[in-house]
């Protein structure tokens, strides 16, 4: 009896491959080791639409898996970035001081030997950097927006209208705030990723009549290392 139970197995199992059935569909519906399974179908031979059925199908698991591991990284990243969120608690306006001249520390424009009076000036891409920093000198600086100006700088060849309209309403402000478009060389490269609709070039935010404060800020500065004992 278990004998002809292993033949009907074999059996059945050798009609599903004929089909076009992959190795997983076939165990779900006979349950034995794969190892045996491979050894009845070992000389089951496949048309080319059952072979291309079987390689799609093969795809679509990967597929499917991949999706499943990206998502899985998804709801990982979502989980940390809220923890962290949650970590941040309550802040004074003192920290979002600190944390904008510790950005110009990283990303202005500095006092050099050779150029005691440089105004300030601060550059990047990330829009929600630039809104930051904007705030911040609004907010401490006192300054008012007639006190700022903003340069875009991208490649030739980009929708410039649509890039100013982006920093417009990232930003908050008129087209009239953007002074002028300055153009970075093309440079072939094999592979670019300042390319396409997520391209929107790079701001720079110029303060005018401010020496005095691009001085101010590297005190702040000074201050911070001074504080924490950072010589």
């Amino acid at each position: 009896m278990f004998y002809m139970v292993k033949v009907d197995e074999q059996r059945k199992a050798i009609e599903m491959r004929r089909d076009g059935a992959t190795y997983s569909e076939i165990l779900k519906v006979i349950p034995v080791a794969k190892s045996t399974l491979s050894l009845w179908l070992r000389k089951v031979g496949l048309s080319v639409p059952q072979k291309q059925r079987i390689t799609e199908k093969r795809l679509a698991a990967v597929k499917r898996g991949g999706l499943a591991k990206r998502q899985q990284r998804l709801d990982l990243i979502e989980q940390i970035e809220k923890l962290a969120i949650s970590e941040i608690g309550k802040l004074d306006r003192k920290v979002f001081w600190m944390v904008g001249a510790a950005l110009y520390w990283a990303e202005g424009n500095k006092q050099k030997s050779h150029d005691v009076s440089c105004p300030v000036k601060f550059s990047n891409s990330d829009p929600r950097m630039v809104r930051f920093f904007y705030k911040w000198l609004l907010d401490f600086c006192d300054l008012s927006v007639h006190d700022i100006y903003f340069e875009i700088y991208l490649h030739r060849g980009c929708p410039v209208d649509e890039i100013k309209k982006f920093w417009s309403d990232e930003l908050g402000i008129g087209f009239e705030m953007f002074d002028r478009v300055r153009y970075k060389p093309n440079k072939f490269r094999g592979y670019k990723k300042n390319t396409g609709d997520e391209y929107h070039g790079l701001v720079r935010i110029n303060v005018r009549r401010s020496a005095n404060l691009n001085r101010k800020i590297s005190g702040w500065v000074k201050g911070l290392c001074i504080k924490f004992g950072i010589n």
